[in-house]
């Protein structure tokens, strides 16, 4: 529950929270006439700081960041976006990941596969191969040939023309699971067969740790 001023929510009044308040809306009431808002009511108090003092809250989380989105109030929305973290996100993490082919599907697949491999065990992995260059896209066939075990679960990313290396992405991948609530790590992935043949260096283990 919250306590404020009619005039603090609709101090801006392009906001979604203005219009909740207009007299307009038919927002629910409990017993006692409070108004009932359905989000979560731990994210609505920097919100309601920011309404009454115009400072842009300490906890600039990616929550927070929702919720103003969800409200509309623009010019929280704009700060935060300014924020070097969101900056960073967006303009930064974001954008890279948005020249990486596939890589929200690969995310997918590769939760996927690690699930139907945790049957009966502690732990299960996903083989990842990275291929940065079109130069590597050439290789990949020889390179996934040289793999032991199942070729066809193997998640393939790349090429992609933008400055981040093999590693950021690969951090990029464990951030974005663990966003998930996954237990994850992640480590090379060295075949054995012997000095007769060539080893590749595109493949990753990512380790999912169940219990």
């Amino acid at each position: 529950m919250y306590c404020t001023s009619l005039s603090t929510l609709r101090k801006y009044p392009s906001s979604k929270l203005a219009e909740m308040f207009s007299g307009q809306s038919s927002l629910k009431t409990d017993a006692e006439g409070r108004y009932f808002i359905d989000r979560d009511g731990t994210h609505f108090k920097p919100i309601l700081e920011f309404l009454r003092s115009q400072r842009v809250p300490s906890d600039t989380g990616q929550e927070v960041y929702k919720e103003a989105l969800f409200y509309n109030i623009e010019p929280l929305v704009k700060q935060l976006e300014d924020s070097p973290e969101r900056f960073g996100e967006v303009v930064g993490r974001q954008q890279f990941l948005a020249r990486v082919p596939n890589y929200r599907e690969n995310i997918e697949v590769i939760i996927r596969i690690a699930r139907a491999e945790a049957v009966a065990a502690r732990q299960s992995s996903v083989i990842v191969c990275v291929l940065k260059t079109e130069e590597d896209s050439t290789r990949y066939q020889d390179a996934v040939n040289s793999l032991d075990g199942d070729k066809e679960s193997v998640v393939r990313f790349g090429p992609w023309k933008a400055t981040p290396a093999v590693l950021d992405l690969l951090d990029c991948v464990k951030m974005d699971i663990e966003a998930r609530g996954y237990n994850i790590t992640y480590q090379p992935h060295v075949t054995d067969k012997g000095f007769r043949f060539k080893s590749y260096d595109f493949f990753y283990k990512f380790i999912f740790t169940w219990w």
